[in-house]
């Protein structure tokens, strides 16, 4: 795979870690706790995925500048803050959340997960916005 194909791939990783997310969301919503279990497994393993060909990426290119105008130029740096931010931050939230449920400390484990998976999906999601920004739609 080529170096200029990572973005791309980055941005596939992270829908599909936001739609195991969503699915790990209803599973567990309808009782289904080892398809849960499997599902957010799968989101995890996508994210560190995702984690390791962004790290891959960044190191051969650095940084890559935004050339957007006016008001999206603000759009996509409030986007890109808030999506940097947590994504520092979902890192040991989501460490901790799964070692609780794999452990069997449910009510740990939900305490945590309140909080972890809307943030992990803000995470997911807002990455594909920052690609579709930076690479799709800012003018080159």
């Amino acid at each position: 795979m080529s170096l200029a194909a990572l973005p791309s791939l980055n941005a596939l990783l992270n829908a599909t870690s936001a739609s195991l997310l969503a699915a790990g969301w209803w599973l567990i919503r309808h009782g289904r706790r080892a398809a849960h279990r499997a599902a957010m497994l799968a989101a995890f393993a996508t994210s560190s995925l995702f984690l390791a060909s962004y790290l891959v990426y960044h190191t051969q290119v650095g940084s890559v500048r935004y050339a957007g105008r006016g008001v999206m130029r603000t759009v996509y740096f409030a986007l890109l803050l808030s999506h940097t931010l947590l994504a520092a931050a979902i890192v040991p939230m989501v460490v901790v959340t799964l070692r609780r449920g794999l452990g069997g400390r449910f009510d740990a484990h939900r305490r945590l997960a309140r909080y972890t998976a809307p943030l992990w999906m803000w995470v997911s999601v807002s990455g594909v916005a920052v690609y579709w920004m930076l690479y799709r739609l800012a003018p080159r």
